[in-house]
């Protein structure tokens, strides 16, 4: 094995640096061991939305941690205890880290693990949720292997289709569970708040059998991407009232099901698009679903340091409740359980049932070299969903 391990290291807001730490051990972060770990050399590790709070400073984490969430790799090292993984399996690693034992996993909650961080029912890789260092690296460890990947079943169809499989470990997911949460269905209309990665990747909707599915967005090149990819479009720097330009599509003002992708990092619409507005987008959905609706409040909502007012660095904010409590909505929110959803999406990928996923993903495979400069430009609003490739596996 390796004695190193190159990987982009957080150091201090907007500030990234390339460093070769330790090659990884089977131990968790306290440092007992883990004979239920592996090793996995990394074939795709992708910036993710998400990502971008950590490199703003708008989440916290502590200087030296690893970046990243989103990891497909190769298995070079297992544990002693591990008993269905081996050794060369290609497989897909959920951001959630679970345990597979605690009352949660087993109601199949992993986002919501109940040992695995002391701190919160909650962990993450490159999170700071339980001090799991992240996989934008070129070697990672992962605990409960046998419970947590997820194997493809053949190495040389799965590198086929990498650039698309690569997006099981968070953002199809995660995309995917706003959709069910929302309960869309056969014949429903959606709308979707946000054009970003986890947005477009929305577009599973197509895949469900929804009849009509609207994004809004501010960014010309994001909303082109879904619009050539069937999805209808609302440009929300325009200064027409939602409701309106949902009207325009539909002959209706409101939708079936509705989900925010964007979070605490929503602008207003038209003449306030420019000011940023942390409750817009989950206000939207709200206003914009039928009564006896539901949506799916995907986006990140949490504590801001960086926030301009008090109730915003303490993760408070204000919502039109009391305009839409008569329509009985229901809402449901927080982080997907990723293991709910990703071997059936994987096999929808192998089986060519999502062929527009790339294109509506525009994703760009670079080098880890190339991380850093890729953090700045995805920061300044790219539309590219980037995948680094540690050890030029990926094919042009």
């Amino acid at each position: 094995m390796p004695e190193t391990n190159r990987a982009i290291v957080f150091d201090s807001p907007t500030k990234l640096t390339l460093e070769s730490l330790d090659f990884p051990k089977l131990q968790m972060p306290n440092g007992t061991k883990a004979p239920h770990g592996v090793i996995v050399r990394i074939v795709a590790t992708n910036i993710c939305g998400s990502d971008l709070h950590i490199y703003r400073g708008s989440f916290p984490v502590p200087q030296g941690m690893v970046m990243g969430h989103e990891m497909t790799g190769q298995v070079v090292e297992v544990g002693s205890d591990v008993q269905f993984i081996q050794p060369g399996d290609l497989v897909s690693v959920p951001f959630n880290v679970a345990c597979g034992r605690c009352r949660n996993c087993k109601n199949g909650r992993t986002d919501v693990c109940q040992t695995v961080n002391p701190q919160v029912h909650c962990g993450a890789y490159g999170f700071n949720l339980g001090d799991f260092q992240g996989g934008q690296a070129e070697y990672l460890f992962v605990p409960y292997a046998d419970f947590n990947l997820l194997k493809f079943p053949d190495n040389d169809a799965a590198m086929e289709k990498i650039r698309d499989l690569a997006l099981l470990s968070d953002v199809l997911p995660t995309a995917f569970h706003g959709l069910m949460e929302a309960g869309v269905k056969v014949g429903s209309t959606v709308y979707i708040a946000g054009a970003g990665p986890v947005g477009r990747a929305a577009a599973a909707a197509r895949l469900i059998g929804a009849a009509a599915i609207i994004v809004g967005d501010y960014d010309k090149e994001r909303l082109d991407l879904v619009k050539r990819n069937g999805c209808e479009t609302i440009d929300l720097s325009q200064d027409i009232p939602l409701a309106d330009q949902i009207e325009a599509i539909l002959g209706v003002p409101e939708v079936d099901c509705a989900v925010d992708y964007v979070g605490s990092e929503a602008h207003g619409i038209g003449h306030e698009a420019h000011e940023l507005q942390p409750q817009a987008a989950i206000n939207q959905v709200l206003a914009a679903t039928r009564a006896g609706g539901a949506t799916g409040v995907i986006g990140i909502y949490g504590p801001d340091p960086l926030a301009d007012t008090k109730e915003g660095q303490e993760g408070t904010f204000p919502l039109d409740f009391g305009k839409v409590w008569i329509k009985s909505p229901r809402v449901s929110a927080g982080q997907a359980p990723i293991m709910s959803y990703n071997r059936d999406l994987m096999m929808s990928i192998l089986w060519d049932r999502m062929p527009y996923l790339s294109d509506m993903m525009n994703t760009k495979v670079i080098s880890l070299d190339d991380a850093v400069g890729a953090y700045e430009t995805f920061d300044q609003g790219s539309a590219n969903k980037y995948i680094i490739d540690p050890h030029g596996l990926i094919s042009a």
